[in-house]
């Protein structure tokens, strides 16, 4: 069991790692050192940048949207991708490609996928196009399934670095040329370090979840070699951090986190420390959706959100006056900030 001062420090050296004690600045740099920003929905990019510090300013552009980790949807700096999609073993990348196969047959998606492709060369870039193109040739569940509004085909040539979103609020693609020029074996270490230093303290268990990575890979993280960072143990297990010197501050009284947020989805369910277990259900949703919350001393203590230009504010217990008014000013500061850049 850890003990209570094990996880505070826990918890205030992710805090500083994830820029939610600190500010950060440029976009793409928090992009980079972040490893992408979860854009499930659209506007937490800007959310999450906001609370971090970051410029926001044309970040529909600055970042490229598309599928990585877990088949989620991120917003990364352009020149990580390769890296980012190398981490995609045979059997990840191939996935949505294999069950479109077993269902519609291997030759049959094969093909579509090239065209899709072709299609894009000569202008074609919307889902509701190629559907309508489509549908003179293949039956309406093969339509339905390979131009899912989930992603059908092109998650599947997205995981390969060829495919991404025009922009960050777009529905429509793009053509991309981000093609893993490193194999997995040779851009896991980086990759791990990486996470570690961002996302840590963080076990390997961590690391594995939050990569996507499969069983028997994950069997094989912890012969790999993590110079320069640093470990301590509890509850029987092993986390790995930077710099044990770095002035990391302390944890924040108050902290407002996007939907999605970091600190959040990117641990194992036993790891997530800063939201207690019994608000887990008011914050992830069945459906899969983790909404924006609001964390009093470090751990989630409510949510909130804009609806109709306006602040929404939901407490799972009392709270001081101060906090909740602390809370509504940060929200319509949000709103302030983000008028006319959504």
């Amino acid at each position: 069991m850890n003990d209570r001062a094990t996880v505070e420090n826990i918890i205030r050296r992710r805090m500083h790692g994830l820029y939610l004690s600190r500010q950060s600045g440029e976009l793409e740099t928090l992009a980079h050192e972040l490893l992408g920003l979860h854009s499930w929905f659209c506007r937490n990019v800007p959310f999450s940048a906001l609370i971090r510090g970051a410029d926001i300013r044309g970040w529909k552009t600055s970042l490229t949207k598309t599928w990585l980790y877990r088949g989620t949807l991120h917003g990364v700096a352009f020149e990580d991708l390769p890296e980012f999609l190398a981490l995609s073993t045979g059997e990840s990348k191939d996935g949505y490609f294999s069950w479109l196969s077993k269902t519609h047959g291997a030759a049959t998606i094969r093909d579509i996928a090239s065209e899709v492709i072709r299609l894009m060369e000569d202008g074609v870039s919307s889902r509701t196009e190629f559907r309508k193109i489509f549908s003179g040739y293949y039956e309406p569940k093969v339509i339905d399934d390979v131009f899912s509004s989930w992603g059908g085909i092109f998650v599947y040539l997205a995981r390969l670095g060829k495919v991404a979103f025009k922009n960050m609020t777009s529905c429509d693609f793009d053509l991309i040329s981000a093609e893993p020029a490193e194999s997995f074996d040779a851009v896991l270490p980086k990759m791990l370090h990486r996470y570690f230093t961002a996302y840590g303290p963080a076990t390997f268990a961590d690391a594995a979840w939050f990569f996507g990575i499969s069983k028997e890979d994950a069997k094989r993280l912890p012969a790999i070699a993590l110079g320069g960072l640093c470990r301590l143990e509890s509850g029987g297990k092993t986390y790995y951090y930077g710099d044990h010197l770095a002035d990391i501050g302390d944890i924040p009284e108050l902290t407002l986190l996007s939907g999605f947020d970091p600190i959040i989805v990117s641990y194992t369910p036993d790891n997530r420390f800063s939201l207690p277990q019994e608000y887990k259900s008011k914050v992830i949703l069945k459906s899969g959706i983790c909404l924006p919350t609001i964390a009093v001393n470090g751990r989630v203590a409510g949510i909130w959100n804009i609806r109709k230009n306006e602040p929404v504010v939901e407490f799972f217990t009392p709270q001081p006056k101060r906090i909740e008014s602390a809370v509504f000013e940060r929200v319509e500061s949000i709103i302030w900030r983000i008028r006319g850049a959504i």
